[in-house]
This record gives structure tokens, C-alpha cells and sequence, in this order.
């Protein structure tokens, strides 16, 4: 089966900003009968006349959706950043094969994140505290660069208390709405952490402070 034939098409939108929305992806968008994904990714295509199933906390409700689709309309379905990271995709693969999905690749947030603290991420260690804190790996405390995936109102007290005291001489980055009109990219120490608040669209980074010199 050809690519583009296949029955659900998975769709990275990037970290948020439509200026960081690919030409593959708009094009995907354009061709598709149906638009499945969070509001605000739907919010990102206001011309397209594709139907829409928005995408809530309700994972198992919107495969369903999707099923009642297949076979009679060519499906899109919309992810925040890369498809291969912490996103919807792995739901939808694991419902209806990797034979049945076309991914077109995105922008990640930690992409965008190291490329405005200008470093490069290969080596960076990615953490997920988007839905709940994430069980502590000993690994973490030789990681030079980490990368906290945030969403929640405690997701920094979680790092500042059962992240950071396994780690020493740190400087922290707190990634803002990145690509957005209000991104804001600040960097603190660790003890400041407990006092601040981030927006729901968040990265951290945690960065050994030698490599920033």
C-alpha cells in the first residue's frame, strides 16, 4: 500500500505557532475528509471544510470515532509537535496498525526549546510529566541536558522536589508557549522553582550549567 493511500493520516503540527506548521502537513490537512485532534490544533486550519471530531480526555471514545470513519472517509488526525513523541499517535497506531497510518512529522517543542537556548539535543534526556509525575529512573542524576515535557500546575514543584535534589550545578530554562505570541524562554536556578508558575504549554530544560559557558 502506497503512503498516501493509507487509511488515517497522523499529522505533527508542531510546538503551536502556525508559522511552524509544514507545507507536507497543511497539504495532508487540505486533502482530508475528516480532522480529529485537540481544539486548539483544529483552531489552526479555520478554512478547511473537513468535518471535525474534537479530541478531549476521552481517548477510547475518540478511537471509536475514528473507526466509525474508516472506509468511508480519508481521516487526519492532528498532533501537538512530532507525532513519535508522547502524543495521540501511539493510541491510534496500537488501534489500527502501523499498515493502516501514514506520519508526517513535526517540530517538537524540545526541538524548538533547545534551538532558543542554542544547544543541540541528541543527547538529551526526555522526560513526559504532562498527565502525572513519572516514576524516578537513577539514570537521570548523569544526564547533562533533560528535558521535562510539562502541562500540569505541579509539574514544576515535582522538579524542584523529586527532580533537581538528584542533580547538581543546574541551571534551569523554563519554555513558554514556544512559537506563540506570548512565548517567554526564562532562565532561573533551581531554588527559585517552587515560587514560579508556567503555562500549560511548557518545557523544561535542565542543562549542566558547564555547557552553557
Amino acid at each position: 500500500m502506497a503512503m498516501e493511500d493509507r487509511a488515517i493520516t497522523i499529522i505533527g503540527c508542531g510546538p503551536g505557532g502556525p508559522d511552524y506548521v509544514t507545507p507536507a502537513a497543511i497539504d495532508a490537512v487540505n486533502r482530508a475528509d475528516v480532522l480529529v485532534g485537540a481544539q486548539r490544533l483544529l483552531d489552526l486550519f479555520p478554512a478547511v471544510s473537513a468535518d471535525r471530531i474534537a479530541v478531549g480526555s476521552a481517548i477510547e471514545e475518540t478511537l471509536d470515532q475514528i473507526q466509525d470513519r474508516l472506509g468511508r472517509n480519508r481521516i487526519a488526525v492532528l498532533v501537538s509537535g512530532d507525532p513519535g513523541l508522547f502524543s495521540l499517535a501511539r493510541f491510534v497506531i496500537r488501534r489500527f496498525g502501523r499498515a493502516s497510518c501514514r506520519i508526517i512529522p513535526g517540530l517538537s517543542s524540545v526541538q524548538t526549546a533547545f534551538a532558543r537556548i542554542g544547544l543541540e539535543w541528541g543527547d538529551a534526556v526526555i522526560i513526559s510529566a504532562h498527565k502525572q509525575n513519572p516514576e524516578h529512573d537513577a539514570s537521570w542524576a548523569t544526564a547533562e541536558k533533560i528535558a521535562v515535557l510539562g502541562g500540569r500546575d505541579n509539574t514544576l514543584q515535582w522538579i524542584a522536589e523529586q527532580l533537581l535534589p538528584n542533580l547538581s550545578d543546574r541551571i534551569v530554562f523554563i519554555c513558554e508557549n514556544l512559537t506563540m505570541d506570548d512565548e517567554l524562554v526564562r532562565d532561573v536556578e533551581p531554588h527559585e522553582l517552587t515560587a514560579l508558575h508556567a503555562s500549560s504549554r511548557t518545557v523544561v530544560l535542565i542543562i549542566k550549567r558547564s555547557l552553557l559557558k
